[in-house]
């Protein structure tokens, strides 16, 4: 591929990108949204985030893998089950990833 042929793909995906984000505000713009409609979009972020998550900690781009990273995700899973904060959570994840790590 050219490098103007690239420009032109990344071009035409950010006028693609611009011009759907548009469309919601156009056709919603001044509306009203059920209140069915707004509760799905506030799981919306939780949900995108839990994916990323999960093909983090469970994939190292070609097979399912699982390791000490997927140790650590899910020991701050729990501790966020469990009320704990989202730093609390971020260090307990480092902390159990870094001592498997450092074990194996």
């Amino acid at each position: 591929m050219t490098a103007g042929a690239a420009w032109a793909v990344v071009g035409g995906a950010a006028a693609v990108t611009a011009f759907i984000k548009g469309i919601g505000p156009f056709a919603l713009g001044g509306r009203e949204l059920p209140q069915w409609f707004s509760g799905v979009v506030v799981l919306l972020a939780p949900a995108l985030l839990a994916a990323l998550v999960v093909t983090s900690a469970l994939a190292d781009g070609k097979h399912l893998h699982i390791g000490a990273d997927t140790a650590g995700v899910a020991a701050a899973g729990i501790a966020f089950w469990r009320g704990a904060s989202v730093i609390v959570g971020v260090l307990i994840a480092a902390g159990v990833t870094a001592a498997l790590r450092a074990v194996t």
